[in-house]
């Protein structure tokens, strides 16, 4: 909600952060877990210097570790369904063409919403995922 929300409203700091998919991925269900990470970010903040001098190559490979994680759950996805895959698939690759995880959320849904209207499936759609759509659009046409 916070992502979605954020990229509204056009804050570009309200972010998804890959730490938050490794801790449930590893069985974090309360919000400790994303104590201990904030925490964690605020220790980091003193040693700033530090890790700035760290280059990027040395954490790539941890960040495609915690994308393998996030890929597991794309094996729920009723592929034979488009309504269904291709909003999936358009979240998905959006979000690294956008560089923006936001963004992939907000085209997903958009696409959801209009895949399902295009196909009939009013039905499936609440009044929110409708007002969602609208505001998404909204955000592109005036940003």
């Amino acid at each position: 909600i916070a992502t979605m929300t954020g990229a509204c409203l056009g804050a570009s700091t309200t972010t998804t952060y890959v730490e938050s998919a490794s801790g449930v991925a590893q069985g974090g269900r309360t919000g400790l877990t994303a104590f201990a990470t904030a925490m964690c970010f605020v220790i980091a903040l003193f040693f700033a210097p530090i890790f700035l001098s760290i280059p990027a190559a040395a954490t790539t490979p941890v960040l495609v570790i915690v994308g393998l994680f996030m890929l597991s759950p794309i094996k729920d996805i009723d592929l034979d369904n488009f309504a269904e895959s291709i909003p999936a698939f358009i979240t998905i690759i959006m979000m690294p063409l956008t560089y923006s995880i936001s963004d992939g959320i907000l085209c997903g849904v958009i696409s959801y919403v209009a895949i399902n209207v295009i196909c009939g499936n009013f039905k499936k759609l609440n009044i929110t995922l409708y007002i969602l759509a609208v505001l998404f659009v909204m955000k592109y046409i005036f940003i």
